[in-house]
């Protein structure tokens, strides 16, 4: 279980995050992305349409218990997370989509969040002390999108504010997983130890599957290699530490170590996938990158 003081730390440092995503934002490049809305289009549709269905068919394919597969659920509805900024931009991607996606799609939960949580919980049968109230996960998202439109503020009024925070905000992005890691894990190893495989396989089959679908959907739907990656880690790294702190502020109790099981073990593996999966994409967008080079000196030499 998460201790009170570790709930408020949660709290604080998911703030930082929000804050340093606002500060990679600008009032221009949402009029960009209007302009261009297709590639945005897409992830959010993988977003909130690929991954909760996504979620609630492992959940009910997996067997879970209802408070395991609630977390399961949860973790299908999250937006993008930070951390997915990161991956892209070491798999040579497009960063600025990736970034655009994250935000949107953290905006838009808003409503798709509470909106699908509902439904599939509701749709599997779930009910009881390990359910998530809507309102719940709707008042941590408008607490949240403060510090994001604060970040925004302050890039506007000083753009070297504004990148210092941008970095921060993707730091801690990668902290909050480690302090998930480090604060959790070692008072729950025997959990760990007792818990079954196909927890595991909901944890890290959700991340892994979504990135598979939502590449898949991309190309699908004519947009190229290289923004069908972006889109795919956008799609399969949700927002792991969102999820544990809507939690630690929803369920009390023992229900609530069973609710979190799923969002934490996510975190700590969606890193180490999506680590195995960045250098795959970085071949491929090199390899890409090569191609095109030995095009233009052939064109030149004829």
């Amino acid at each position: 279980m998460v201790t009170e003081f570790e709930t408020k730390l949660l709290g604080v440092m998911m703030m930082v995050i929000m804050l340093g995503m606002g500060a990679s934002l600008t009032w221009r490049d949402f009029l960009i992305a209007f302009r261009k809305p297709k590639g945005v289009l897409v992830g959010l549709l993988c977003q909130y349409g690929i991954m909760p269905l996504l979620a609630f068919v492992m959940a009910q394919a997996l067997n879970l218990p209802p408070a395991i597969a609630v977390g399961l659920i949860l973790m299908g509805c999250m937006p993008g997370g930070t951390t997915s900024n990161i991956f892209t931009y070491f798999s040579k991607a497009v960063l600025a989509l990736s970034i655009m996606m994250t935000s949107v799609s953290t905006l838009v939960a808003l409503g798709m969040v509470p909106a699908t949580l509902a439904f599939y919980s509701g749709l599997a049968g779930y009910a009881g002390d390990y359910t998530i109230p809507a309102t719940n996960v709707a008042q941590v998202l408008v607490v949240l999108l403060v510090p994001t439109l604060i970040g925004m503020v302050l890039r506007k009024a000083n753009p070297n504010v504004g990148a210092t925070l941008e970095l921060l905000g993707g730091i801690m992005g990668i902290g909050v997983i480690l302090f998930l890691v480090v604060t959790w894990i070692p008072r729950n190893y025997q959990l760990l130890l007792d818990t079954p495989a196909t927890v595991y396989i909901g944890a890290i089959g959700l991340g892994l599957i979504g990135m598979v679908l939502g590449y898949g959907l991309a190309r699908l739907l004519k947009q190229d290699p290289n923004r069908s990656r972006t889109i795919a880690m956008e799609t399969g790294i949700q927002n792991g530490p969102l999820a544990v702190l809507i939690v630690t502020l929803s369920i009390s109790g023992p229900n609530q170590q069973d609710v979190l099981l799923i969002p934490v073990l996510y975190s700590l593996f969606i890193v180490i996938s999506s680590s195995v999966v960045t250098v795959f994409f970085r071949r491929a967008s090199e390899r890409e990158t090569l191609a095109r080079d030995r095009a233009k000196v052939g064109t030149v030499a004829r």
